[in-house]
């Protein structure tokens, strides 16, 4: 059925959550409708500051994620969680419910929390969670918290979704070792040791501090990302870890760093669309004579599959 997006931008922009969360729901379903949506909202965001956690399972992500909602909503700002969940092999909708486990928010107006599947798109997000997040931009919330899926050490795309990457490890869990693997020492701007209650804190945050160090090429000037302990479930460290995070935001600000990554961002996002779209142009030429007759003069050798793929391209795009 066909929306009124005028009419329903408008009604997010007053921060009802129905039309917020019909605007998602229109994203996530690649709607005929998102290039309107799309360009509805393209004036309104570019205000919110994004804030990704990733880490692996089990270190503490959506307890973190809650307490910084918490924090955030004591000194004024409207808040907005995308929490990105395992998709059900059935449905294909979000697995785990991370409204149910911030549930202390749910009555809060000031506060919007929305799962989404991966739909088995890697890397810790959703496909669509670029524009789920240009939706609660410009529905006029100030900070946005992406909660990654926590699918492990190859969750580092949230880095180039998000204005700063927060990294969670836990003691016990062998993170301190995994993380010189992972590639997270690279794409971190604040480190959360959080359980800190729990023996080995010191000695993994030492540990985290030592790997920071090997890894360091950094300049004078340069940000060197931060590690702080926390118990999220009590609260302790929070205020801490909110200083660091305005304190690495005040600082790409100086440094021009934060329009370098947002325009980095749209540029990707532009590159992935376009891709998808020609996905699915070629997706749509099986058994078209085209390919059919490129394939021959392959196997005929007259010709080499790259040359093959520049020509469709070229066909499909107009492009020589």
């Amino acid at each position: 059925m066909k929306v009124d997006v005028p009419t329903l931008v408008e009604q997010a922009r007053e921060g009802r959550p129905r039309a917020v969360a019909r605007l998602i729901s229109l994203v996530e379903g690649a709607s005929p409708q998102l290039r309107e949506v799309m360009a509805a909202l393209a004036p309104l965001a570019g205000r919110a500051y994004v804030v990704g956690l990733t880490g692996s399972p089990g270190v503490g992500k959506s307890t973190s994620t809650s307490a910084l909602v918490s924090a955030y909503r004591k000194a004024g700002r409207r808040v907005a969680v995308l929490a990105v969940d395992p998709s059900s092999p059935f449905s294909g909708g979000a697995l785990l419910g991370d409204r149910v486990r911030m549930s202390e928010h749910a009555s809060d107006p000031g506060v919007y929390i929305r799962s989404m599947a991966t739909r088995g798109h890697l890397g810790g997000l959703a496909w669509s969670a670029p524009q789920a997040i240009r939706v609660l931009d410009a529905a006029g919330c100030d900070v946005i918290l992406v909660e990654t899926v926590g699918v492990g050490q190859s969750e580092v795309e949230i880095a180039s979704q998000a204005d700063t990457s927060v990294v969670l490890l836990a003691p016990g869990m062998g993170d301190g070792i995994q993380a010189a693997k992972a590639g997270i020492l690279e794409i971190g701007d604040v480190y959360v040791v959080n359980k800190a209650d729990r023996d080995g804190a010191d000695a993994t945050a030492r540990e985290l501090n030592h790997m920071l160090g090997l890894g360091e090429s950094r300049g004078p000037g340069d940000w060197r990302p931060p590690i702080v302990k926390t118990v999220a479930a009590r609260g302790e460290g929070i205020d801490e870890v909110v200083e660091a995070l305005e304190k690495h935001r005040a600082w790409m600000e100086e440094h021009g760093v934060l329009a370098e990554r947002r325009t980095a961002r749209a540029a990707r996002e532009v590159e992935t669309i376009a891709v998808t779209a020609l996905r699915e142009r070629i997706a749509d030429l099986h058994g078209d004579r085209r390919l059919d007759a490129l394939a021959q003069r392959i196997v005929a050798g007259g010709l080499d599959p790259y040359a093959a793929a520049d020509e469709l391209v070229a066909g499909l795009t107009g492009v020589n």
